[in-house]
């Protein structure tokens, strides 16, 4: 059976908006549910959770609604990782939430087990949300199994990013790449953001990386990309007009003026601010985000790429 590609309508967003909230319903219970019980009802009461979600999502698929059947899929592999997390705890393995810096079997096994049901709803259901389970999951079991905190982490999530990346680009015509997409800008561009944070020289790069990650999204046809890049050039303008705004605070000041009786109250800049630095920044990004829209208009008409 191949992947449901969901479309955005009326409909599908509430089916989406009351599946996701009878989820947040649910945890919200059992973090309720734990104030007064032990670790082994609350075991019982996730397990409850779990059971009922589930039967909705078959019921659902038996009688042909797709969507609605996978949003409760997804919502049954969430409430399977915690009634996972809350047995092991029951059961005395504490490492479950414990931190990454401490290698923890019971913790990685939680992690496969997360990874097992998702592909397995993945399977049955073909819904694509599920995906981003499995990516997130994935990118957690990686690092979790080989690193302990620091550069080293940033340096495996900048390549589970890229390896993503391959994997979404050679499945990009199924919907759930969407997913896999998503989740590898956001490694890639937060591990970026890890390392070019501090000088000029380094949020250029990041500006120059924004660009990239807007070819990359033309080039696969995967908007994800390029919000990531947009919002990475907008990161870079905002820094940049603040420090040329107010080179030797490297901020803005506003002071209000004294409030006269009868007169409108209004805010002047404080005196030393610049802020035709900032207004022309803006005005700059907003025409290189047009003339970047041109060119990835022409090169989609030139060569299109199946979404």
């Amino acid at each position: 059976m191949r992947e449901a590609r969901p479309i955005w309508t009326s409909a599908s967003l509430l089916v989406y908006l009351g599946g996701l909230t009878v989820l947040f319903s649910a945890l919200a219970a059992l973090v309720y549910l734990s104030i007064g019980y032990g670790h082994g009802a609350e075991a019982g009461w996730a397990l409850l959770v779990l059971v009922v979600l589930y039967a909705i999502a078959h019921a659902l698929r038996l009688r042909g609604r797709t969507l609605a059947a996978g949003i409760f899929a997804f919502a049954s592999v969430i409430a399977w990782g915690v009634f996972v997390a809350l047995v092991f705890t029951w059961w005395g393995w504490n490492g479950v939430g414990g931190s990454f810096s401490h290698w923890s079997w019971s913790r990685l096994a939680l992690w496969l087990l997360i990874l097992a049901s998702a592909w397995d709803d993945h399977r049955r259901f073909r819904f694509p949300l599920i995906k981003l389970i499995s990516a997130v999951v994935g990118w957690l079991f990686v690092i979790d199994l080989i690193t302990n905190g620091g550069t080293f982490t940033v340096v495996v999530t900048f390549l589970v990013g890229l390896a993503y990346l391959g994997v979404g680009a050679a499945r990009n015509a199924r919907p759930s790449a969407f997913w896999l997409h998503f989740v590898a800008g956001l490694l890639v561009g937060g591990s970026l953001l890890y390392w070019l944070h501090s000088s000029d020289v380094e949020w250029a790069s990041v500006g120059v990386f924004s660009v990239l990650f807007m070819a990359v999204g033309t080039r696969l046809a995967r908007s994800s990309w390029t919000v990531f890049g947009a919002l990475g050039l907008l990161a870079v303008a905002t820094r940049q007009s603040i420090v040329w705004s107010e080179p030797h605070s490297h901020g803005f000041a506003f002071s209000p003026p004294p409030i006269i009786p009868g007169a409108s109250v209004r805010y002047a800049v404080a005196p030393g601010l610049r802020p035709w630095p900032a207004i022309v920044t803006f005005a700059v990004l907003g025409f290189l985000y047009v003339a970047l829209g041109i060119v990835a208009s022409r090169r989609r008409a030139a060569a299109p790429i199946a979404a």
